[in-house]
């Protein structure tokens, strides 16, 4: 199956990929076009917690919410993947669901009354190629491609996103996908 490369799909780092920025990653493209790409690491949590970023926000106080490295740019800039029921205003659609951008009033509605499945995760800079970058990276083999799937966005052990998703690629792959996570890579 012929997937296209565009917003709502899971780039997966290939084990040949040796990029540090990259290695063992599991990718959501939230935007594909002429101008280039963007998406968030989707398993890269840290260990910084969300009232480190948003200290103003006195909802969050006590929030078990980890940060995650979206990227290797602007690592300084905080972006916000929502799991919503319907779209919010200042949010773009990602793939059903799920919805980048938004507002503190989002946040705060959804950390004081959250409705059914509603939830998010915050990144810290974001993954990004200038035009026709990533379909070069795509032609030499640094990439898998596969629809995203909201479930895995929003995964509750991170971690093991890659192997997990890489062993859905078959034989070829899943003996790296029982590999231990680069430990350099925390």
């Amino acid at each position: 199956m012929d997937i296209p490369l565009g917003k709502g799909v899971f780039l997966i780092a290939t084990p040949a990929l040796r990029d540090p920025n990259f290695r063992q990653t599991v990718i959501l493209l939230c935007e594909h076009g002429p101008e280039g790409a963007l998406g968030v690491v989707l398993n890269r949590p840290t260990e910084m917690n969300i009232t480190e970023v948003l200290p103003q926000m006195p909802v969050l106080e006590g929030q078990p919410h980890r940060v995650f490295s979206g990227g290797p740019v602007q690592k300084d800039s905080l972006l916000v993947l929502y799991h919503l029921n319907e779209e919010v205003e200042d949010t773009h659609a990602v793939l059903e669901g799920v919805y980048l951008g938004g507002n503190t009033e989002t946040l705060k509605r959804i950390l004081e009354v959250p409705a059914e499945e509603e939830s998010f995760r915050a990144f810290m800079g974001y993954s990004g190629w200038g035009p026709g970058q990533l379909e070069n990276e795509m032609k030499s083999g640094s990439w898998l491609i596969m629809p995203a799937k909201p479930q895995f966005v929003f995964e509750d052990s991170p971690l093991g996103l890659w192997g997990e998703i890489l062993q859905s690629f078959g034989d070829e792959y899943s003996m790296y996908a029982h590999m231990p996570i680069d430990p350099s890579l925390n």
